[in-house]
């Protein structure tokens, strides 16, 4: 089966996150959506995003197609639902459509066009990704979902005895993994640490907690349950239920809590994000598609920030900041709570971040991790620079 991972129009409540990227590769628990999938439904697999995404993230069609909404996080009873779908059948939630089986022929006319389908419900509970907070709020159940996955019927690599170890039983290391005179407490949910990845001496881990690969937990590190660091990155001081896509820096001390970064960014060492108002009321946090400051019905919220974002030393954000694609941050206090994409400045003001300096930047930073700026990559950020324009009024 051809597997389509669709965007849809709600793809817009997901930005900054998804400027550069499809919505299933968003990660929450230790995968992406889409890898989420295609662990528990092998298949070949694309992406229906934007157009000035698909040369990076191309659809592909086949005779047999099966249309996924991106937002799903996958269970096991969901998949096997969608494994019984015959052409021309789909699967609904509380009205929205979940996955829908079509044909090539039925597939042409399905995006210009009502086609006829027999929709049916699915009854069990799902995780669906609606808004960048929704990635934190879910973190923690889908690490335990994603550890059950992946650990099935393994057993982790040996773990040195300098390490304190409560509940060893829900603690996998995979192959190439190192840590010593680390106390891990996986008493409240699972601790996951990839291929390679390294945990230094004095760091406290608590769970659920996913680590990915060829990643770094600095010395002395605090982690707190439901926090997700990604692959290739390096993180320090103390954080707390927060995701972090992958390639990106919080290398230094400093707190970061309910926070979700993208890929390329970089916390400077001493930046502290507040997750929680001091009247205690809800956060509210800038949408995109609504142009204005919405509320999350959440008490904590801290910051979510686009990729090829970065903060310079001892820089602060308020609770609820929303910071775009390619920001340069610095100065004394705290930038206002929206920070368009490619602003260069600080709580004195900002400049245009220039598209010629955000390549050369961007490329020397992926050089450290043995990637390369590409073409495709350098034509979406240009895209996100036009599109972004009529949020920057200086």
């Amino acid at each position: 089966m051809n597997y389509i991972l669709v965007d849809g129009k709600s793809r817009e409540n997901l930005l900054p996150l998804c400027f550069t990227r499809p919505v299933a590769a968003l990660r929450t628990g230790i995968l992406t959506i889409r890898e989420k999938w295609e662990h528990r439904l092998p298949g070949a697999y694309s992406w229906k995003t934007e157009t000035y995404l698909q040369q990076k993230f191309p659809m592909q069609r086949a005779s047999e197609n099966c249309l996924i909404d991106a937002r799903i996080c996958p269970t096991d009873e969901l998949v096997e639902q969608v494994k019984l779908l015959e052409n021309g059948q789909g699967i609904m939630i509380q009205g929205e459509k979940v996955a829908v089986c079509l044909n090539e022929e039925l597939l042409a006319a399905y995006f210009e066009a009502e086609v006829a389908i027999d929709w049916q419900e699915f009854a069990g509970p799902l995780d669906v990704i609606r808004y960048p907070w929704d990635l934190v709020e879910v973190n923690s159940r889908q690490i335990q979902l994603d550890f059950d996955l992946l650990t099935e019927n393994r057993e982790s690599e040996p773990i040195s005895h300098t390490n304190q170890l409560i509940h060893p039983e829900h603690i996998f290391a995979e192959a190439g993994a190192k840590l010593e005179f680390v106390t891990i407490n996986a008493s409240a949910g699972p601790v996951y640490i990839g291929a390679d990845a390294e945990i230094m001496e004095g760091s406290l881990i608590r769970g659920p907690f996913a680590l990915g690969e060829h990643s770094v937990v600095n010395m002395g590190s605090k982690i707190y349950g439901g926090t997700t660091i990604g692959p290739y990155s390096k993180v320090g001081g103390e954080i707390s239920q927060s995701v972090i896509t992958g390639y990106s820096n919080k290398g230094h001390d400093g707190f970061l809590g309910y926070s979700v970064l993208g890929e390329w960014c970089n916390l400077g060492a001493g930046t502290n994000v507040s997750n929680l108002k001091n009247n205690y009321e809800q956060v509210k946090m800038w949408n995109f598609a609504a142009r204005r400051f919405v509320k999350t019905g959440l008490q904590f919220g801290g910051l979510i920030m686009g990729d090829h974002s970065k903060a310079g030393i001892n820089s602060m954000f308020n609770t609820g900041t929303v910071v775009g694609v390619a920001c340069n941050i610095h100065g004394t206090g705290f930038p206002r709570q929206f920070v368009p994409s490619f602003a260069d400045g600080g709580p004195g003001g900002f400049k245009l971040h220039q598209l010629k300096a955000v390549f050369a930047t961007a490329a020397k930073v992926m050089e450290r991790r043995n990637q390369s700026l590409s073409e495709s990559d350098q034509g979406i950020l240009a895209a996100v620079f036009e599109q972004t324009a009529a949020f920057r009024s200086f």
